[in-house]
């Protein structure tokens, strides 16, 4: 990668030769470069990068948390890159304030904030050469996408570090002089530049080999120079391993010396019988913003624990039981907590357990901060992780939970708030799910119905058995799979008392099916006689392909059923020659798949 800049250029950014052909040139109209084949042909390839590549862009903020799709996402942009570069050589783009173009033609067809995102940190052209990769492609939209207004670093920084080796950028920065022309403005720049190029270089052992410029050095030799940004200095820069090594160092000298002595010196001014209650609640407030924006909640909660036990010598009425109370209150803050859900939001964490340690501490008083750090939350283990932790809070106050389940507009918090409730087991569990029962949710429905089938309660098959005349299908199916779990015997009869009524004949064959099924898979002697007996009903002259549709479910029925009896029973319809040939074949199939399911194999035992 490489990061250049012209030694200058007038405020505009282009320089005129030839000044006395403007005229001439301003008098005849400009050619338009679409009426060139070439030049359309090479744009609209370039227009098919953009459209690619603002396609992927979209894909991956939809589908932030997926890190190792990222890829699969830009393929077919980077196919694109590929095919323009073997065609055409280099990809130019130039940036504007709202588009690239290509020969002066804008390439993204939509409005999108990239462009400006490179404009605004001075960078004005970007090149893809040819043999740019895939990984390469999938760096740069990850730069692309980042936001230095909230802590990520400047995109000319990411992209100097990234060292793509097949991508080049080019800064142009302007230089602006009062009561100067461009010409002297041109000159004065050269003198800087020149005067930078030879101070910035150095023989010493600092391999980074930049010189370090001082104040002075400025105020002598840039005389009249009201401002300078965006020059690029020529040097043998720091190779990637070297840089490496310097980031761990200064790492480690943070967390390994720099902040356990921090902590010391802080907790050495307590000691010392400081006593300002305010004076000490500003500097460990200080302390907590510090640690979180390092992702250090190891130390926070070492503090706690120092605070504690401190409280134990002093008392709980000592100013440290104060200050312990002010921290933990703190570490609650919605702004604070906050921090968290950004942490937690889309990455993998280092130390999960110090994490959950940490969340663990706040006082009651956090939850609704916490619910709603629980919504910006994409990666599913940090949800489990947060919902985890809120159970302990449920336990002893479900109300928030119960109204956020209410409330909740994404199916997933939904769901979330049924599993922190569940894991709770608070004594009114069943009266919570019963509201949720009442959801337009489908999904969330379905879950909260297999929660209760864990509870093998009368209460709970009483609210599952009321679901058998839900309008839904799906929930009626449901209830009627999960009914045999609680009593066989109950199940048998409400089942059959469904399969018997003369509405059943009005019901979808899908769920005629479910029903013989479920009332087979309660195994009772009563559900395998009657069908057995709906399979031995002789068909008349006008109800034929009604008993040999009752057949099919009573087949189906002891499929459900699924035992050495019912499939030995399977069996002997399926060499009945009297049965009809749907009847017989519906038997073998279901026969299979018993035996599968018996014995690991769809073949028969020998």
């Amino acid at each position: 990668m490489a990061n250049r800049a012209p030694a200058a250029s007038s405020p505009s950014g282009v320089s005129n030769p030839n000044a006395n052909g403007t005229a001439q040139a301003a008098a005849q109209p400009a050619p338009d470069p679409m009426s060139d084949p070439k030049i359309k042909q090479q744009v609209e390839a370039a227009r098919a990068v953009a459209y690619h590549l603002l396609k992927g862009l979209k894909t991956i903020a939809m589908y932030r948390h997926n890190e190792s799709k990222f890829s699969e996402y830009l393929t077919k942009a980077w196919q694109a890159i590929e095919g323009y570069t073997q065609t055409y050589g280099v990809l130019n783009l130039r940036v504007e304030l709202t588009n690239f173009t290509v020969h002066k033609q804008d390439v993204f067809t939509e409005e999108n904030p990239i462009p400006y995102k490179f404009f605004k940190d001075g960078i004005r052209q970007i090149m893809f050469r040819p043999g740019f990769s895939l990984e390469e492609l999938t760096q740069f939209v990850m730069i692309s996408l980042s936001d230095p207004d909230r802590g990520a670093d400047d995109l000319n920084a990411q992209l100097w570090r990234a060292q793509m080796p097949n991508f080049e950028y080019i800064m142009v920065e302007g230089f602006k002089i009062d009561d100067m022309s461009e010409e002297e403005v041109q000159v004065e720049v050269d003198k800087i530049v020149d005067y930078l190029q030879k101070r910035l270089r150095t023989n010493s052992g600092d391999y980074i080999r930049f010189a370090r410029l001082t104040e002075a050095d400025l105020e002598i030799k840039l005389d009249n120079i009201d401002q300078m940004r965006g020059v690029v200095i020529q040097g043998v820069t720091a190779t990637p391993d070297l840089k490496a090594k310097l980031q761990k160092d200064i790492h480690e000298e943070e967390n390994q010396r720099l902040f356990p002595k921090l902590i010391s010196a802080v907790f050495q001014v307590v000691e010392n019988g400081v006593t300002d209650a305010q004076l000490l609640g500003e500097m460990f407030s200080q302390l907590l913003d510090a640690m979180l924006l390092q992702e250090d909640f190891a130390i926070v909660n070492q503090v706690v624990l120092k605070l504690r036990a401190m409280e134990q010598r002093a008392g709980p009425d000592s100013s440290i039981a104060e200050l312990l109370k002010g921290f933990i209150a703190r570490m609650g803050e919605e702004q604070r907590l906050n921090r968290i859900g950004e942490i937690l939001k889309y990455a993998k964490l280092k130390n999960p357990p110090e994490v959950v340690k940490y969340l663990s501490n706040v006082t009651p008083d956090a939850v609704d901060p916490l619910l709603n750090t629980l919504e910006v939350i994409e990666l599913a283990e940090n949800r489990t992780l947060l919902c985890d932790v809120m159970v302990n809070f449920a336990r002893t106050n479900p109300d928030p939970f119960v109204e956020k389940m209410k409330i909740a507009e994404k199916p997933q918090m939904q769901r979330d708030m049924v599993y922190v409730l569940d894991k709770a087991n608070h004594p009114d569990k069943l009266k919570f799910f019963a509201n949720a029962l009442k959801s337009k949710n489908l999904a969330l429905k379905l879950d909260v119905m297999g929660i209760i089938a864990r509870g093998r309660t009368g209460e709970a098959r009483k609210l599952i058995a009321s679901l058998l005349e839900d309008p839904t299908l799906q929930v009626r199916l449901q209830a009627a799979r999960v009914l045999p779990e609680f009593d066989r015997e109950k199940a048998y009869l409400d089942l059959l008392r469904i399969v018997k009524e003369k509405t059943f004949e009005e019901k979808s064959p899908q769920e005629r099916e479910g029903l013989y099924i479920a009332l087979g898979s309660t195994g009772v002697a009563g559900a395998v006689n009657y069908f057995s007996t709906v399979l031995q009903t002789k068909a008349g002259l006008f109800n034929k392909q009604k008993v040999i549709d009752d057949k099919k479910l009573a087949l189906a029925g002891l499929a459900g059923a699924c035992t050495i009896q019912t499939a030995k029973l399977l069996q002997e319809i399926a060499e009945d020659t009297s049965q009809p040939q749907e009847v017989t074949m519906q038997a073998k199939g279901y026969l299979a798949r018993v035996r599968k399911q018996l014995f690991g194999s769809a073949e028969k035992e020998s």
